[in-house]
Order: structure tokens, then C-alpha cells, then sequence
């Protein structure tokens, strides 16, 4: 199934939308290279791949290249699509370079010598030459020097995988951005335009995997693993399978007692192991290149082996047991605690749930199991720390889970760019193996030496006319796989390129929104929850400011705020969390004076007349960075309204109505947060601002 995709679809096409080159020295030194597109392998990836390319050179460059077949390059100028084993390249690229090419990547190779003009494009596998085209693109788009399109590019991280949280009823549980195009009232859709366009957008920045339905499988999705529905969802398998996606799917642990009719679902059961087996064979007579399944397990009321007294590891294994003649993987989730806590248990620490759960069991997970663990110890917060697992598990698959959509951080109304968090998140030096240890060398697989690893987005799209609700929130998605495909990139350069590609190059779009972006996410921390505090919203929904909104429940959630001090003492005196990391870290997080302030707040209790290193007291800091954040949402609006006539219209009232809306809410996040802090301590501003009695 290769699909044309429309010059016109009725919705954004993101980073994708093509528009001429208007640079006459660079169409003049390109199009010499364009007469010809020559795929030298004969399959169905490659001329999906050509096809791409050949409609983005008609836009970007007004040509129509000849799209040919051939066996030998018979052509004297042109782009060159093979492999890098072909025999037609053998003169052009060395044996040095086609050992450098890993599985999923490409080597881009200018070769101009008296007649011969090429620019090659050459993969490993059928899965590179698609991220090849869509990098030599951007590169055209970019107006990149052909002296410097050479490269070679591999992915680090060998698994980079979307998790949608979408439900058969076509809702997106934490979905910001319009209902599911995957599914509605029960069924699957059959928009085969639109998954297709958003496998080219997946393909643009190197993702590899997809799992469309939502981790908390119920009701109908239960019955996605049966033939009910994968015929139809060997359809979507087959759309992204051109673009190297690979598709998963969400489990319940329960199945065989909800499917088979079993009376348990015991990982040691044989029969259980059974069910499984026949299940994911027929999976696979549907979708031969199934990915596997990801697995919500003994978390949030979803069952799983805690049940029938086993461990993670034995319910995963029994799973990987089942997909490893396919070269299938599990994916089990570490989002494990205790959901119904006694908010009165002042020993009870949600923060130390993973690793207790999880670090026992290092080293009897099978090799097709990877734990997908949050980036820190709850949930998504707008900051915490990094996660004590890893580091801790050096004989365990792991991957990086993070949010691309904006559940604490402003649910796509407010501009919140997460590039500059998930970037410190991955350069924290766990010194596991002591200094350098940095997680981003975890989760691409390389400190521990483990075959798999990667990274984990959940999703922030739906069929929103610009995909993600928030224009500007489409640089999440971008940025969160870039950096999946190399985390040691500039987040700066990542950001750049994603606005250029999407606005355009005009220096004052360029340089307003870079600052947007970069200081969006410090912006919205310093008018909601500073120094790693969290938590303080509504609860269910989860948006706007509610400081005791969850103070009082079941889910461990707890600042425990009284008129003297603020904070969990999570150190080793107190709950213990910080024995879980390594030296040096424990004493730095231990010591009041030494850990980090913008986590203070995370790790220990804090009088309100504690002083900072900046000489504030926490309390008059509190008052401080909400009035300041409140204030630099009129910044990030001025810089926008600069823009008027630079960007298209539409985009630009629909960003210029949600910075509106930043702006209220941020002034509310400013005024209920302050009010609360005043009304517990009596503490008057020392500025005299207004704050509420």
C-alpha cells in the first residue's frame, strides 16, 4: 500500500509543509543533480522512498525528476537510492564507510566528477533509506552547501517509540490535541490519508515504533490481539511499515481470563503460557513484523502477577517466552507504587516505589524485555529528578519514558517546550561506573552494553487540524525524536532547524521563536511549582492550580505544607529516597546547602524563612518567581506579536489566542499560589504586591 500524499490535505503537515526554495544560487547548484531519481533495489521501500523525494524536489525546486528502476546506473547525473552492498555503488563508497553504516542508518554522498553527478543515498536495510530521504530533504530545505551533505547517520538508541494513550472510543486519556485518528465508537478507523501522513511525520525524525492504543487496556481494546481487528490493523501495520515504524500494542495481563475464558491469568500456569503462545501466533499471521506488546501491569488497578504472588519478572518473561521466535520484545512499564496510600503514613515514600519494586529483579529479565521507566520517580511532574533506576539496573533492558504531551506542563494552551528539560535529564551523570556515566549512554545501550534500549514519548497528537492543539507544541514531538536519534545534539540547533523547517528562515521569526521555546519551560516552572514542589493541581484533569488538591488522597502526592515548613525530607534521615543513588549524588541530595536548588523542595523539608543562595527567603522566593513568571508570559507574547505578517494567519491567531490564555491562567497560577503560601505563614511580600488575604 504506497500512498500519493495530497499538496492540500485539510490539515497541517507540520515541519513537512514544502514550500519552493526562493535562493536562486542554491536551485543553480542543486538542480544539476535532479534529471534523475535511480532506485537500484526493486522493492516496494524503495520506490515509496523515491516517491517522497520526487514530490519533495517538484516543490522544493519546480522539477520533476525521472523516477527509474535500473539494474546499473546508466544515468550520468542524479540522486542514487541502493544499498550500500549494491554493486552499482561499489566504485563510490568504501569498504571503510559501508562498515560504518549500522541497520537503521544511511550514508549521503556527493560524487561530482567530470560528467558524473550523483548524490547517493544509501542504506544498510530497507528501513535507513527512508530516514535517508527525509534527512537529504531537510538538508535541501535548510539550503545546506553540497560539500556538506556528506555524512553518515545512525541512530543511537536502537528503540525510539511513540506510546498513543488513545481508546477504542476514539478519547485520548491525557490527549490535548483532538480525538484518536486510530479509533473511534469501538472501531478502527480506516483514514488511511491521514496514518499515512503521520508515518511520514514519525519517519522525518527517525522514530522506528508505534503502540496506538492506550496502556490502560480496557473494554473493547482488550480484543486487539484477536482476529476481531487485526485484519484492520495489518492495514495500518502495512502503512507504517514502509515508513521502518514497526507496530505494538497495549495488553491486559488478564487476557487469558477476558479472551480465553481461562479462570486465571498466572504466568506460571501452563495453560496461561499456552493461550499466549497461540495469541501471538496469530498476531503474527496478521502482522509479520509485529514489534510486541507493552505491558501496564500491578499499577493504578491494572492486574498483573502481583496477583498470583510472582514477581515483574515472571509475568514478563512468560510474555517474552511467547514472542521470542519472532523477534518480539516486551515492553513492561516501572510505573509501579502503592495507589492507595494513607495520606496520615508519613513513611510511606511514592518517590522510592520503582526501585524498590524493580531493582530486586535485575538481572532475571529475559533478553527481550525492556522496562520503560519514567524520567523520575512520580509522574511527569514539571520538574524532578531522574529516575535512581537508572543506574541502578546494569544487567536490565531499559528505556527513558517521557511525556511529549503536556499533562503538568500546560496541556498544549500554554507554550511549554520540553527540549530543554528532557535534555538535562539526559546529560545527569548517574556515576554508576563512576563519573560519565551519563543516562543518556543508559538508554541508547551503550554503558551497559545492552542490545536493547531507547527512549519512549507519549504521544501529543490527535486530528487536530495542526496535529498537536498548540502549533508550537509540534516542536515537542520533533525535538523528542531528534534527540531519540541522537541525544548528544544542541538542543538549541534542534529547535532551530524544527523552526526553519516549519516558518521559515526570516531571521526575526527565527530568533523570536528560538526564545520562545528555550525559555518556555523555565517561564511556566516559575509560575507554577518551583523548586521541584509538583503536584499542586486539580485533581482528575490535572490543569490549573489546586495547592491541596491531592494533599489529602490515596495517590502519595503529598508536599505536606504547614505554617512553618514545605516538602518531603526524602534524604537519608528522613524517607530514605536518597540512598537509592549513587555516590556523590546521595550526599549532595542529603545536604540542604548542597542540593540543587530548582529540587529543594523534592528532597527536603524547608522552613519558609530558609535562605537561598541568592539571599531570598524560600517564602519571599515563592512570591518573587510567581510574579516573574506571570510577568515573562507577556514577554513570550510580545515576541510573538513581532512576528504578525511573517507567519501564516491562521497559525498566527491560533498561537496568538492560546498565549492569551497562557496569560490568564498564568496569573491565576500566580494569584491562588501565592494567596495559599500567604494564608499559611501570615509572611507579607516584601515588594507590598497584591496578593489576596
Amino acid at each position: 500500500m504506497i500512498l500519493s500524499s495530497s499538496s492540500n490535505p485539510k490539515y497541517s503537515m507540520c515541519w513537512l509543509s514544502y514550500k519552493p526554495i526562493e535562493k536562486k544560487e542554491y536551485v543553480q547548484e542543486v538542480e544539476k543533480f535532479l534529471e534523475h531519481i535511480v532506485l537500484l533495489e526493486k522493492n516496494i521501500y524503495f520506490q515509496n522512498a523515491g516517491n517522497e523525494l520526487k514530490m519533495a524536489l517538484s516543490v522544493l525546486f519546480g522539477t520533476e525528476p525521472r523516477l527509474n528502476s535500473a539494474l546499473n546506473l546508466y544515468v550520468d547525473n542524479g540522486i542514487v537510492l541502493g544499498k550500500v552492498t549494491n554493486e552499482n555503488l561499489q566504485a563510490f563508497i568504501t569498504d571503510v564507510e559501508k562498515e560504518a553504516v549500522g541497520e537503521e542508518g544511511f550514508i549521503i554522498k556527493v560524487i561530482d566528477e567530470n560528467k558524473k553527478k550523483y548524490i547517493i543515498v544509501a542504506s544498510k536495510s530497507e528501513k535507513g533509506i527512508i530516514y535517508g530521504i527525509f534527512h537529504l530533504i531537510n538538508k535541501f530545505r535548510l539550503k545546506t552547501k553540497l560539500n556538506e551533505l556528506n555524512c553518515i547517520e545512525n541512530p543511537k538508541a536502537p528503540l525510539r517509540i511513540i506510546n498513543h494513550w488513545d481508546n477504542m472510543d476514539g478519547s485520548v486519556e491525557r490527549g490535548y490535541a483532538g480525538k484518536s485518528i486510530f479509533f473511534s465508537h469501538g472501531r478502527i478507523k480506516r483514514i488511511y490519508k491521514r496514518i499515512g501522513d503521520y508515518a511520514r511525520l514519525l519517519a522525518s525524525i527517525g522514530i522506528n515504533g508505534v503502540v496506538i492504543n492506550n496502556v490502560n487496556v480496557r473494554d473493547k481494546a482488550i480484543w486487539l490481539i484477536t482476529p476481531k481487528y487485526l485484519n484492520d490493523l495489518s492495514k495500518i501495520a502495512e502503512i507504517f511499515r514502509l515508513y521502518g515504524i514497526k507496530l505494538y500494542l497495549s495488553i491486559n495481563f488478564a487476557s487469558p481470563i477476558y479472551i480465553g475464558g481461562l479462570d486465571t491469568a498466572d504466568p506460571l500456569d501452563k495453560n496461561v503460557q499456552k493461550w499466549w503462545k497461540d495469541t501471538v501466533k496469530t498476531i503474527y499471521s496478521y502482522i509479520p513484523d509485529f514489534g510486541g506488546f507493552l505491558v501496564k501491569a500491578d499499577s493504578e488497578f491494572n492486574p498483573g502477577p502481583y496477583v498470583y504472588g510472582r514477581t515483574h519478572a515472571d509475568g514478563a518473561n512468560m510474555l517474552a517466552e511467547a514472542l521470542l521466535p519472532y523477534e518480539g520484545v516486551v515492553i513492561w512499564r516501572a510505573f509501579v507504587y502503592n495507589c492507595l496510600q494513607d495520606w496520615r503514613d508519613t513513611k510511606t515514600d511514592r518517590a522510592k516505589a520503582a526501585y524498590d519494586n524493580f531493582k530486586p529483579l535485575d538481572g532475571r529479565f529475559s533478553e527481550n524485555v525492556i522496562l520503560q521507566i519514567k524520567y523520575g520517580p512520580m509522574d511527569f511532574q514539571v520538574r524532578e529528578p531522574v529516575s535512581p533506576l537508572f543506574g541502578a539496573m546494569e544487567k536490565t533492558n531499559q528505556m527513558m519514558e517521557f511525556q511529549i504531551t503536556q499533562e503538568y506542563t500546560g496541556q498544549q494552551i500554554h507554550l511549554c517546550y520540553l527540549g530543554t528539560l528532557w535534555k538535562e535529564i539526559l546529560e545527569f551523570d548517574t556515576y554508576c561506573k563512576g563519573k560519565g556515566s551519563y543516562v543518556k549512554r543508559i538508554v541508547d545501550g551503550s554503558l551497559f552494553g545492552r542490545k536493547y534500549a531507547g527512549f519512549a514519548g507519549v504521544s501529543n497528537i490527535g486530528d487536530s487540524i495542526n496535529w498537536t492543539g498548540h502549533d508550537l507544541a509540534q516542536a515537542n514531538l520533533w525535538t523528542f525524536g531528534k534527540l531519540t536519534w541522537d541525544p548528544d545534539r544542541k538542543i538549541e540547533d534542534i529547535a532551530r532547524e524544527w523552526i526553519i523547517l516549519t516558518f521559515g528562515d526570516d531571521k526575526k521569526v527565527v530568533e523570536n521563536i528560538l526564545w520562545m521555546l528555550i525559555n518556555s519551560h523555565a517561564i511556566y516552572e516559575k509560575y507554577t511549582t518551583p523548586l521541584g514542589l509538583g503536584w499542586m493541581v486539580n485533581p482528575g484533569h490535572h490543569y490549573g492550580p489546586n495547592p491541596e488538591g491531592y494533599e489529602y488522597s490515596k495517590w502519595g502526592t503529598y508536599h505536606r505544607a504547614d505554617t512553618k515548613a514545605i516538602g518531603v525530607d526524602r534524604t537519608s534521615r528522613g524517607t530514605g529516597y536518597t540512598l537509592q543513588y549513587h555516590k556523590p549524588w546521595q550526599e549532595i541530595f542529603d545536604d540542604i546547602n548542597k542540593c540543587p536548588e530548582e529540587l529543594l523542595l523534592f528532597f527536603h523539608r524547608v522552613p519558609y524563612d530558609f535562605r537561598l543562595k541568592n539571599g531570598k527567603t524560600l517564602i519571599q522566593f515563592m512570591y518573587d518567581s510567581h510574579f516573574e513568571g506571570a510577568e515573562m508570559v507577556d514577554k513570550l507574547i510580545e515576541k510573538w506579536k513581532e512576528l504578525k505578517g511573517k507567519i501564516d494567519d491562521e497559525i498566527f491567531n491560533r498561537v496568538y489566542e492560546r498565549l492569551k490564555m497562557q496569560k490568564e491562567h498564568a496569573i491565576e497560577w500566580r494569584d491562588v499560589i501565592n494567596t495559599y503560601f500567604y494564608r499559611k505563614t501570615g509572611i507579607p511580600d516584601e515588594k507590598g504586591r497584591v496578593i489576596y488575604p
